[in-house]
């Protein structure tokens, strides 16, 4: 070969992978946006059992409910209320993922008896005692455009054929450096997150264990996230689980943090 002929062929070869590597990653975030957004309704309504189990194997239960709604301008909202044990009964928790944006995010405990903003530098810390972080109970309505996705092949997880997608986040002070996850080929329900810490280290691993048919949407009904580093895990099983059920907007505010009524 020639040389000319061998360097153009070097920059159409380029060019070619080029193309793959836009076009992979075009397809790989539109599968990232049809998983996050594959469950159409206008609020969901939840009861939950959580199970926080330590490293030497004790557990512990607590119950809470959720309720989800967008607001006009499209911005996911939801807020927790934590039924029992006493210990942590009546602390409720406000996040409002902005479009395009970063959350908002509000705390009432009890023990404070006053409502605190949670800084977006608290992102990494952990949510009441759980395997969850902040970052963590708002990351199913991550905006899509948060993070560059790649899809790194195809494979099945306990017997289900799914596209396996790494995102890595565009904000540097995201807590972690990349999420790898596997999404169903053919339901686009994410089966499996594995995350990894700034160092590239694995540290957590969040898996979906049961599915049910709800009015007609493939919905998780078990949870697991665990903590690799500590040998810790938090199970939530779904007990009841509602879609368009009315939601009062005063549900979603931070006077309803406080007083826990909506009016």
């Amino acid at each position: 070969m020639k040389p000319w002929c061998f360097m153009a062929a070097l920059v159409l070869s380029a060019a070619l992978l080029s193309a793959q590597d836009a076009s992979a990653s075009v397809d790989a975030a539109s599968i990232v946006d049809a998983s996050r957004n594959r469950i159409q309704a206008d609020t969901v309504s939840t009861r939950s059992r959580m199970v926080i189990t330590a490293k030497d194997g004790s557990t512990t239960e607590r119950l809470l409910d959720q309720y989800s709604k967008d607001d006009p301008q499209g911005n996911n909202r939801i807020i927790i209320v934590f039924q029992r044990p006493p210990s942590v009964a009546g602390t409720r928790f406000l996040t409002i993922a902005k479009t395009g944006g970063a959350d908002d995010r509000w705390i009432f405990l009890p023990s404070l008896g006053k409502v605190r903003r949670v800084a977006g530098s608290e992102g990494s810390g952990s949510f009441v005692g759980t395997d969850l972080s902040y970052d963590d109970v708002s990351s199913t309505s991550r905006d899509v455009n948060q993070d560059n996705h790649r899809l790194l092949r195809e494979e099945a997880l306990n017997g289900s054929a799914c596209y396996v997608i790494e995102s890595i986040p565009k904000d540097s002070g995201y807590q972690y450096s990349k999420m790898v996850q596997w999404i169903n080929k053919s339901t686009s329900v994410t089966h499996q997150i594995e995350l990894y810490d700034k160092k590239g280290t694995l540290v957590k691993r969040l898996e979906i264990q049961s599915l049910k048919d709800i009015q007609g949407r493939l919905t998780p009904m078990l949870t697991k996230m665990t903590t690799l580093t500590t040998g810790t895990s938090t199970t939530i099983s779904v007990d009841i689980m509602k879609y368009d059920d009315p939601i009062p907007e005063a549900v979603f505010t931070t006077q309803y943090l406080e007083t826990g009524r909506a009016r």
